[in-house]
């Protein structure tokens, strides 16, 4: 069994060979459907197995010809069956990988690179298999091509982590930091030395001329200036784009940078607006702007990290008191290398207790910066944080504080800047709290209750703290709104559920329909809090506001099910690729969207050979059912095709159900869009304790596809019962 299995191995090596060659050779021609797509997605998940497998037998193989390991058969049959199976992995890595690379985004010298990298060390491993076991084949020729294994994984690992993270990865903190030392205010220029660090490091992994995201690259002025698919970065008004994704909330999908990407600081986010609201400027001098201009300030202060008042008098640390503080919800570290000066920043709200603030008092001296960004922080934690006597900068951005809290600061001589951004500390707070601030050079305050006219105030009662209040809608040169977005955590109901619309500027009204019309500004129902659904739904809304373009339609599709089983069972097997929950998938309120093997699917369900989709369910009580739906995909490119026909039966027990409804759903054309839909039938109201749901999939793909005369593939993620 073994023999044969290693012959078929060996036989499977011979066939990715030639499988790869031909991808090689005619990868111009090569045409990825969408369920390939997510084959070659998964690339950076399966590289790691050829990789460590692959690094073990070349470590085997370096010492192979060593006495001792000769003439032992384990040692030869392990680094075998190591170097077989690393060469297999790296095939299938090798073909995820050129699947993916024909996706929108991946271009340029680095991916080819790192393409023939990869494709070199499959083939050089495979041909080390096959020869290994001649007479010619000795000890020098075993190290050499162990090492080569091993250089080419190196420079295939290189080559992959800039088109994944951007250009000198690696060294990018040894050379951002050198970089970031070096640069005199005096000569530095706004976009060199303050912008376009940024951007390398928040944007440019995704938008470089390597991997060229939405068309858009980021790492040269020129290529900025161009903007990418979705237009020009920059408006006349000096928004635009650029301005707009980067102020989206962070769940928001057009957010920059994306959810799960190391996200803009707080200050990075200002200099990032005042560049844009300025006129960006590629060759402007830093010296050129206004001594008191929030950029040239905001800017001075980054260049300037070691200056005069940052010489720091104090101790470092034990090292081993910071390593012990240091956990999954709170990081500390060096502002710098040999700094005694920490930075603190604590994370994950739900798990936020006082407690994280009182360790810190082993370290009190040498805490400059403290982040508690959408933290729940309320007053009584300030006075511990009063305590930090060597304190410069403070981010309470979206926390409970308010002006009473932030008088247990006034003794920390050295607090220069301090983040209130979206608390509800107002005007007349802050004319109680900032004369107690002594050292106060900036504070945020976008978000907050404060006015126009309260921050011209403050900035001129208060001419040395610069008051960041983010954008600020004037009315003129008009932007075009966010679509707007729900609060509800499912659109799946029972009873009645209060809709939960958001939008995230301020003042914007918004206009809602529940019957699939387009609505307007003047006759669609404004939503107002306590609106709710009773039924099921296609809300569209659209936001509105005096100054503003009107957004584009957001379309929520809301779905009631009454009624949810007591115990289902299946009827027929899964498809063994489509198993979801099993028979629990259906009733989970739970929807899936487009692709069948996209993991955000979460439940999928298929015919399998020529069973049809069933299921029988059973309510513990007697419940009145008068409509039953289904929620399915249709890509009929893939051939996922709607159910042929839907059979509902009902009764009070298994042995004595009835045919409730029998229907159809309509069938897509030739070229249309993968899309989710939903069918339902209504019948007259039966009383039933046990209910069987049969849907056959379409039995004959039409003749205009592909797959004509084979049986198409069903998938449903939710069956509504009413």
């Amino acid at each position: 069994m073994y023999l044969k299995l290693k012959r078929f191995a060996g036989q499977l090596l011979f066939a990715a060979n030639v499988f790869v060659v031909f991808l090689l050779f005619f990868e111009d021609l090569l045409v990825v459907p969408v369920w390939l797509q997510t084959v070659g997605r998964m690339h950076p998940l399966l590289l790691h197995f050829p990789i460590v497998i692959l690094l073990i037998a070349m470590l085997l193989e370096f010492f192979r010809f060593k006495p001792e390991n000769t003439s032992n058969t384990f040692y030869k049959s392990f680094l075998e069956n190591m170097l077989l199976a690393g060469s297999l992995f790296a095939a299938a890595t090798v073909v995820m990988g050129m699947f993916l690379s024909k996706e929108e985004g991946y271009g340029g010298d680095t991916l080819l690179w790192h393409k023939w990298t990869g494709a070199g060390i499959f083939f050089l491993a495979s041909i080390i298999y096959l020869i290994r076991d001649q007479s010619w084949y000795k000890s020098t020729l075993a190290k050499m091509s162990a090492v080569a294994v091993v250089t080419g994984l190196t420079l295939t690992g290189h080559y992959g982590a800039e088109l994944t993270h951007g250009d000198n990865f690696i060294f990018e903190p040894v050379l951002a930091n050198r970089k970031k030392q070096s640069v005199n205010p005096d000569e530095a220029l706004v976009y060199n030395d303050v912008i376009k660090p940024i951007l390398e490091q928040k944007c440019t992994s995704c938008h470089n001329p390597e991997k060229v995201k939405g068309e858009l690259i980021l790492s040269d002025s020129e290529s900025i200036k161009r903007g990418g698919k979705s237009g020009k970065l920059f408006a006349s008004d000096q928004t635009g784009l650029f301005f707009q994704r980067i102020h989206l909330p962070e769940t928001d999908k057009k957010h920059m940078p994306p959810k799960g990407k190391s996200q803009l600081t707080a200050d990075e986010l200002v200099l990032l607006s005042l560049w844009v609201k300025q006129q960006p400027d590629f060759n402007q001098k830093l010296t050129e702007l206004k001594e008191t201009d929030s950029l040239r300030v905001l800017a001075t202060a980054l260049l300037q990290p070691a200056s005069s008042s940052d010489q720091y008098n104090f101790v470092a640390a034990d090292a081993d008191v910071i390593k012990g503080l240091n956990n999954d919800y709170r990081t500390i570290t060096p502002v710098a290398v040999n700094s005694p000066a920490l930075l603190v920043n604590i994370y994950n709200r739900s798990a936020f207790s006082p407690a994280q603030l009182d360790e810190l008092e082993k370290v009190r001296e040498q805490i400059v910066a403290l982040n508690l960004n959408k933290m729940p922080v309320k007053d009584e934690h300030l006075k511990t944080i009063g305590k930090f006597v060597n304190l410069r900068r403070l981010d309470l951005n979206f926390t409970d504080i308010t002006a009473s809290g932030l008088k247990n600061l006034a003794q920390l001589q050295h607090l220069r800047n301090i983040s209130i951004a979206g608390t509800k500390v107002g005007a007349k707070d802050l004319e109680s709290v900032l004369p107690g601030l002594k050292a106060l050079k900036s504070l945020t305050v976008w978000n907050t209750t404060l006015s126009a006219g309260d921050i011209s105030t403050l900035k001129k009662k208060y001419p040395g703290v610069i008051f960041e209040d983010g954008f600020r809608d004037t009315g003129e040169n008009p932007l075009k709104l966010n679509p707007p977005q729900i609060k509800n955590e499912s659109v799946i109901f029972a009873g009645v559920l209060p809709l939960q619309l958001k939008h995230p500027i301020k003042g914007v009204e918004l206009r809602y329909t529940l019957d699939g019309s387009e609505p307007d500004s003047v006759k669609s129902a404004i939503f107002k809090e306590g609106v709710s659904l009773t039924e099921s739904a296609p809300v569209k809304v659209r936001a509105f506001k005096q100054g503003w373009h009107g957004s584009d339609v957001s379309t929520f599709d809301f779905f009631k099910s009454r009624y949810k089983p007591d115990s289902v069972r299946l009827l027929f097997p899964l498809n063994r690729v489509h198993q979801a929950e099993g028979a629990n998938t259906f009733f989970d309120h739970k929807l899936g969207v487009i692709g069948a093997n996209n993991p955000a699917w979460a439940n999928n369900w298929g015919g399998v050979r020529d069973n049809d989709l069933g299921l029988f369910a059973q309510f513990d009580s007697p419940v009145s059912v008068s409509n039953v739906g289904l929620h399915y995909m249709i890509e009929e490119d893939t051939g996922i095709f709607p159910p042929e026909v839907i059979e509902i039966w009902g009764g009070t027990t298994p042995d004595n159900m009835k045919l409730l409804s029998k229907f159809k759903a309509g069938m897509p054309a030739k070229g249309d869009k993968p899309v989710l839909k939903t069918v339902q039938t209504t019948f007259k109201a039966e009383k039933i304790t046990c209910m069987k749901i049969v849907a056959r999939p379409l039995n004959t793909i039409p003749d205009w596809h592909r797959n004509k005369g084979k049986r198409a593939l069903l998938l449903v993620d939710e069956i509504f019962v009413n």
